[in-house]
């Protein structure tokens, strides 16, 4: 009877501490990010990182693609939270039950670059979807990113507003390059063709030649970033623990002080949209 009763005590106990061991091994795992290439084409992402481990003890781990590819993998439970910038999608991902909320960090703007010459007249456009038709009636050369990320979504949600497919239509003058925004950036310059990017990415670039900033007015050019931890009751083996650190700090204090002030060439690539800086405002 003694040795029955001291099996049932002691089972329950040492499952407990299995339990709590596999916790704690969990927790000190590095965090996994699923983030996008303009966030680390600006600049800000590793040093960002960086500082966050220095206050926190944690290390953060990196996948870097489109928003789209992103959101594909964080609903198969590759990553403990998503950095992106695509609110729409954003928003299925939540509703689909693969997020557990959308945490605003930091904004850019979208820009539409191209030649100084500017043969289209994009800078004296009424509105952004205004300027791209422009160039689609003079079938002025245009690259796309055409690799489904946050940057490309808003671009093409752009021409919708104008009326205007290219991608669909295969106009010649409309190339898209199916990788990131240095690259697609590159092939613009090379071709002193016309480009849609925003400013995180912009700021970072040094391979301008003669591409200028053209057109960044209006409220279409916005472009918010946030990070979203992923729902633990769908992929029970996240690190629920150490995302909501991270959620926690970017949208904070320190975050969104680091964000403020950090600069490319004297200028910031980001501005803080977390919750900081929404109290204050």
């Amino acid at each position: 009877m003694v040795k029955r009763l001291l099996r049932t005590v002691l089972i329950p106990a040492v499952s407990v501490a299995l339990f709590l061991q596999a916790a704690e091994v969990k927790s000190d795992r590095p965090l996994m990010l699923g983030t996008t290439t303009s966030v680390e084409n600006s600049g800000l992402l590793y040093p960002l990182l960086v500082a966050f481990r220095a206050d926190t003890g944690i290390e953060v781990r990196t996948v870097v693609r489109g928003t789209g590819a992103i959101l594909q993998l964080g609903r198969s439970g590759d990553f403990d939270a998503v950095l992106v910038h695509h609110p729409s999608a954003e928003n299925t991902f939540l509703t689909s039950g693969n997020g557990l909320a959308r945490h605003p960090v930091m904004t850019s703007r979208f820009l539409i670059v191209g030649p100084t010459a500017d043969p289209a007249q994009v800078r004296s456009a009424s509105d952004a979807a205004t300027a791209l038709a422009r160039i689609a009636t003079g079938s002025f050369d245009f690259i796309s990113r055409g690799d489904e990320s946050g940057t490309n979504a808003a671009e093409r949600a752009l021409w919708a507003r104008a009326g205007i497919y290219p991608w669909s239509t295969r106009d010649g003058w409309y190339h898209e390059n199916g990788s990131g925004m240095g690259a697609t950036l590159n092939m613009a310059s090379v071709l002193s063709a016309y480009s849609f990017t925003e400013s995180g990415s912009w700021t970072n670039f040094a391979n301008r030649g003669d591409l200028a900033i053209l057109f960044s007015r209006g409220p279409y050019l916005a472009n918010p970033y946030a990070i979203i931890p992923i729902n633990p009751a769908r992929h029970p083996h996240v690190s629920a623990r150490s995302a909501a650190r991270l959620v926690d700090w970017l949208t904070g204090p320190a975050g969104q002080a680091f964000i403020a002030n950090f600069q490319v060439n004297g200028t910031p690539p980001f501005a803080p949209a977390g919750k900081t800086h929404r109290e204050r405002n």
